[in-house]
């Protein structure tokens, strides 16, 4: 057990910036003290992470001086002091990191739909960038996986394949081609290359005798050991290991700030904190609310390059992760472009603008990924951009988010006769209590209801879903503390680090022209809101932050709320900075040309100046972008 920790400090090393924040103890709750960053100093000159630690940390305690407490020191000698004596140091220290590239993995599986996929799972549950999957059905000759293997360099591989007791061929196969690839590391080139098996038990042996001499070979239990069951956790739990213990240390700096991450336990002793790959740290406070608070959540982070999107869903708690690596608002925004085409973006936006003028907005983005829109013009394209990234990196979540491929699910009576194939999405938006959004369009949105806005659009939610953002991107250091006190780490995510948007209301079904849709009536703290609320309306009520209202909904025309069509739901609904949003455009399912698939689509006028019309209307119902003569 744990010694009480009554103050705890956690950075966050990531390619550009390293964050560091303080959090305390205050009557009996913990809270956010202060935050403080500094440029990250992996890279030459410094040649040593901890340099911009200690410079983040300096910072943090310039602040708390600030604040009035003079005598509050965290470093002595260049060094945090660990645990707190007096008032040096602090309790705990902890960390995560994506500096250097965070951990690149690849991984291979015998079918690339079934056993790959499911290393590919386990890879990016741990916070691994997968560069690439290979499998024995890929369609590439040996020769061409060998080469791959050699030209990306990889931190580590995940090698999978087979269930329990099955054959092992494939799997025999596999591991020849990583021991003829010979892999190096990237990192470091006086060690050898991690490979984790987790196949076969059938094939140990085998992949020992091909591997053992040429890696640092790992065995764990296999990730599918039957069809009809992933198993996970060993395979993360050593990512995490060897990510510290060969990626880490072999990162300039970082065994010195392996040496700092300590906390004191209840006998006194010293224990260290492992550091821990940012995305997996971002999913572990996503795992720790949903399991805590038995809920549904999807969070997604969309920054410059990628957009990661993480989804707990179903009473087993399944967490996936996907990383969409051509998608972002900066260095990948001509990706979105490409993604997506032109006339996807063009939807969203309320006035006609030249194409040309459009793509070189997107180009000079591209090659200045540091600038912010300056007009509202550039603001409104901006944010039709953001919108559109995250809608396909959502779709190709929900792709990757599916029961196990390979078995058959189990049928009601009634349908005994048309079992259906296994495959089908876990993501459920009808049943998903809270979407939280991060990255710097989001949380950095000039008005909150921007955020709340591109968020809607962007996933379309159905139903009753709580909106928030992620106030200052703390969610790394919170899934971190996790691990040693998630009392900790959730008191300071609910009271500090989100910004509770609102509620979203949305019923699901198809867009009927000049019917009612909705019959609501909520009771506010200080009126009553009662109306009929015809299709194609956006509705904004006003309700603060930590207020609550009762909502009786009755969907019309065939939509649903969650309790089945045209059927009445009672709930509570939450407040926020930007209220309750009632969302009645429609969702219909349309067949997106780009993506080759039927996909879910809010309804919009197909005449171009119809189209116009509704989107100006939408977004002064909103309250984005008030006051301003292009809305």
């Amino acid at each position: 057990m744990a010694q009480e920790l009554k103050s705890i400090l956690a950075t966050d090393c990531g390619s550009t910036t390293t964050k560091a924040i303080l959090i305390e103890k205050i009557d009996g709750v913990y809270r956010l003290i202060v935050r403080g960053e500094a440029p990250t100093t992996v890279e030459a000159p410094f040649d040593d992470v901890t340099k911009g630690v200690l410079n983040a940390v300096e910072e943090v305690e310039d602040l708390v001086h600030l604040k009035g407490d003079k005598k509050r020191k965290i470093l002595e000698d260049e060094k945090i002091v660990v645990p707190q004596k007096g008032a040096i140091g602090v309790d705990a220290y902890v960390s995560t990191s994506s500096a250097g590239g965070g951990l690149q993995m690849m991984v291979a599986g015998v079918v690339k739909s079934m056993t790959a996929e499911s290393a590919e799972r386990a890879a990016l549950g741990a916070g691994a960038i997968v560069m690439d999957v290979l499998a024995s059905n890929d369609k590439r000759l040996p020769h061409q996986q060998i080469e791959r293997i050699r030209h990306l360099r990889p931190d580590m591989i995940l090698l999978s394949g087979g269930i329990d007791g099955g054959t092992t061929k494939h799997v025999a196969e596999l591991a020849e081609i990583v021991s003829a690839a010979d892999p190096k590391p990237r990192l470091g080139s006086d060690y050898r290359l991690p490979v984790i098996f987790a196949g076969n038990v059938k094939a140990r042996e085998f992949v020992k005798q091909n591997l053992d001499d040429k890696t640092d070979l790992i065995i764990t239990e296999n990730i599918r050991p039957v069809l009809e069951r992933e198993n996970l956790g060993p395979a993360r739990d050593k990512i995490h290991d060897l990510f510290m213990e060969h990626v880490m240390a072999q990162a300039p700096g970082y065994k010195k700030l392996m040496s700092w991450t300590l906390t004191e336990t209840s006998k006194g002793e010293m224990k260290q904190i492992p550091i821990m790959p940012t995305p997996g740290a971002v999913g572990n406070i996503m795992k720790t609310i949903a399991k805590s608070e038995k809920i549904d959540v999807i969070g997604v982070d969309i920054g410059g390059a990628t957009t990661d999107i993480f989804s707990v869903f179903t009473k087993s708690q399944i967490f996936n992760r996907t990383v969409s690596a051509n998608l972002g608002m900066s260095y990948s925004i001509s990706n979105v472009l490409a993604s997506t085409g032109i006339d996807n973006i063009m939807r969203w936006v309320p006035f006609n603008i030249p194409e040309k003028q459009l793509r070189n907005m997107i180009k000079n983005k591209m090659i200045r990924p540091t600038t912010i829109p300056f007009l509202m013009e550039e603001l409104i394209l901006e944010q039709a951009i953001a919108k559109e990234a995250l809608r396909l990196a959502f779709e190709q979540h929900k792709e990757f988010a599916v029961t196990l491929k390979g078995t058959q699910k189990e049928s009601e009576i009634a349908d005994a006769f048309a079992q259906k194939i296994s495959g089908q999405t876990i993501v459920d938006m009808m049943s998903l209590d809270i979407l939280v959004g991060s990255g710097g369009v989001l949380s950095h949105a000039p008005r909150r209801n921007q955020a709340a806005m591109m968020l809607i659009d962007g996933f379309l939610p159905e139903g009753v879903t709580r909106l928030a953002v992620d106030s200052i991107f703390m969610m790394p250091q919170l899934g971190v503390l996790a691990t040693i006190n998630e009392k900790a780490a959730k008191e300071v995510f609910e009271k500090d680090c989100l910004i509770h948007l609102g509620t979203c209301i949305a019923p699901k079904g198809k867009y009927k022209e000049g019917k009612t849709a909705l019959n609501v009536k909520i009771e506010l703290p200080d009126s009553v809101f009662e109306e009929d609320i015809k299709f194609g309306e956006i509705v904004l009520l006003k309700l603060g932050v930590g207020q609550k209202a009762k909502a009786y909904l009755k969907p019309l025309a065939g939509l649903d709320l969650g309790a089945g069509r045209n059927s009445e739901i009672n709930t509570e609904i939450s407040g926020g900075v930007v209220g309750i949003v009632i969302d009645t455009r429609g969702r219909e399912i349309y067949f997106d040309d780009i993506l080759n698939k039927e996909t879910m689509r809010l309804h919009l006028p197909s005449d171009n100046s119809e189209r116009i019309k509704a989107l100006k209307k939408w977004m002064r119902a909103f309250q984005v972008y008030p006051n301003d003569k292009l809305i």
